[in-house]
């Protein structure tokens, strides 16, 4: 039986994705009033090793010898996978023995000013730290965090890390209604995240029940505004496809977006999937329809890239 691993889940970020719990339930330098996992009872920014790290390795050798290699091998779970002070020789031993996986980290960002933390998660294919206030008070109602914190502290952090980390860094902002969607708080995470400089922003919000009475769901239209409000940054909700919801294949919109993504260089389908927030499987057949329609074509290596459209010559009168 799996102690630290479960899954492998399909995620609607991150495709078919191994999941790595290196904490004891539950462990986080923060207490988030949305978070699916209930109330932090270990509320610490003290690194340790929670969970013996030769352990962890052990078990990832053995399930990745048998089973098909997941899209990604994903550090989450039950608190804040960055205190574990043995998470950077995890990731290191994956690249090195099983360099085929794709490594990401979810994080609160909490740690990142440390430079030991940053030094763990460089090797990481894809980085998500969380930023859901900008103010103090917005940080402080949302994110409860542990005696120390400071939303400045951990902005700069995450500043810090972006500009040394070769990957994929996403920023995730979960909307809290009432707390961090009113105008001044939405301008003072656009500027955050101008600071930071993402390769996105991912756009979260609630969809399953949250330990906090007082956490709302925000309205598509709601959302709609709040995504348009961060424009020109780079900006996406989490999507998920209802099961009612007509396949987004042909969709237009969707087909420049996928294009202005690619404007920006080129990209394999994990890195369209989690820049985009689209399904893997949704994003191939979206991509397939694109390139019989000659407005991509795939490269060697898993890349696509923009077609570039011929000018035709204008007529003289």
């Amino acid at each position: 039986m799996a102690r630290f691993l479960f899954g492998p889940v399909n995620s609607r970020r991150l495709g078919r994705s191994l999941g790595v719990d290196l904490l004891p339930f539950k462990t986080c330098s923060l207490d988030c009033i949305y978070c699916e996992c209930g109330f932090t009872t270990d509320h610490t920014t003290t690194r340790r090793e929670f969970v013996p790290t030769d352990a962890v390795i052990a078990e990832l050798d053995a399930y990745l010898a048998e089973a098909p290699p997941p899209d990604h091998v994903t550090f989450s779970g039950a608190g804040e996978p960055t205190l574990h002070a043995g998470i950077g020789r995890v990731i290191a031993h994956l690249k090195q023995r099983h360099s085929r996986c794709r490594v990401a980290v979810l994080t609160n960002g909490t740690l990142l000013g440390d430079p030991a933390v940053r030094a763990d998660l460089a090797l990481a294919d894809l980085v998500v730290p969380s930023l859901d206030g900008a103010s103090e008070a917005a940080f402080g109602a949302i994110c409860r965090p542990a005696r120390g914190l400071t939303v400045e502290a951990v902005i700069a952090g995450i500043a810090a890390f972006r500009r040394d980390f070769a990957g994929l860094l996403l920023l995730e902002i979960f909307i809290v209604p009432g707390l961090n969607d009113t105008p001044a708080e939405l301008a003072a995470l656009k500027v955050a995240a101008g600071r930071i400089g993402p390769d996105a922003i991912q756009l979260n919000h609630l969809d399953r029940p949250a330990p906090h009475p007082g956490v709302a769901p925000v309205s598509p239209a709601a959302l709609r505004a709040i995504r348009d409000s961060f424009r020109p940054l780079p900006v996406q909700p989490v999507r998920e496809r209802g099961a009612a919801e007509a396949p987004p294949w042909s969709d237009p919109a969707l087909q420049q977006e996928i294009l202005a993504l690619l404007q920006r260089g080129p990209a394999d389908l994990h890195r369209l999937s989690a820049l985009s927030g689209l399904r893997t499987g949704d994003l191939a057949k979206i991509l397939a329809r694109m390139t019989d329609q000659g407005l991509v074509r795939a490269e060697s290596g898993g890349l696509f890239r923009p077609v570039p459209r011929v000018r035709r010559p204008s007529t003289p009168p």
